[in-house]
């Protein structure tokens, strides 16, 4: 999603109302409660939406660095913010191209965020960068799945869902790109949410470390096995 154009009507005030509206359901709240348990610290998010994960953050996080591109999901955001228990500075930019200083977060968050950035490996290159040694990624993400029946039917489905989803992909092979981004997985574990059609359910969910001896590979590289 580029911030150099302005985006359509759909993506401005139709798409943050769907999108909030379907993944409000208290399976999938359940989820984001569970994966953010465990943030630390100084916090960058990726995909901060309409800021549906502020209420399940614990105590030890102690400021949040949100970045959103669509302007719609920022709107609704904003009323947000100051019931907020900590700072959060909300940046209207693309994870691919993050305007912050090296090794200077602790924690870093994607939460259905992954499928719909432009250049997956890329944005995972950035969070790699911004996060200090031994920092946390953690992601809830759908993608694709690990059956080939499925993975037949994302693949098929997923022209649609780009254009229905504003760029969300169907078939991201999520813990290979987390893998091969430089970070040693820690508690990532994959199932289908229940309730959730299994083509747009297929979740990767959990953390994984920065890896001190390992560094991200080629963003333009894994991008290309990606599109």
């Amino acid at each position: 999603m580029g911030l150099q154009k302005r985006a359509g009507f759909y993506e401005r005030r139709i798409f943050p109302w769907l999108n909030d509206r379907l993944t409000a359901c208290a399976d999938f709240l359940r989820l984001r409660e569970q994966a953010l348990g465990v943030a630390r610290g100084r916090v960058m998010e990726i995909g901060f939406g309409s800021g549906a994960n502020l209420a399940y953050y614990p105590e030890g996080v102690d400021s949040v660095v949100a970045v959103e591109p669509n302007e719609g999901m920022r709107r609704r955001a904003a009323a947000l913010l100051p019931s907020a228990r900590f700072s959060v500075d909300l940046l209207a930019c693309e994870a691919e191209r993050l305007p912050l200083e090296d090794r200077s977060f602790d924690t870093a968050v994607s939460i259905l965020t992954l499928c719909s950035v432009s250049d997956p490996a890329r944005a995972i290159g950035e969070l790699h960068r911004v996060l200090r040694d031994e920092g946390r990624l953690i992601v809830v993400e759908h993608g694709l799945a690990e059956d080939a029946g499925v993975a037949r039917w994302q693949n098929w489905l997923n022209p649609i869902q780009k254009v229905l989803g504003c760029g969300c992909h169907l078939n991201r092979p999520i813990k290979d790109l987390i893998g091969r981004g430089g970070f040693e997985l820690e508690t990532l574990r994959s199932f289908y949410s229940p309730g959730a059609p299994r083509t747009h359910g297929w979740i990767t969910m959990g953390s994984a470390r920065k890896s001190c001896s390992q560094s991200a590979q080629d963003p333009a590289e894994d991008a290309r096995r990606t599109s």
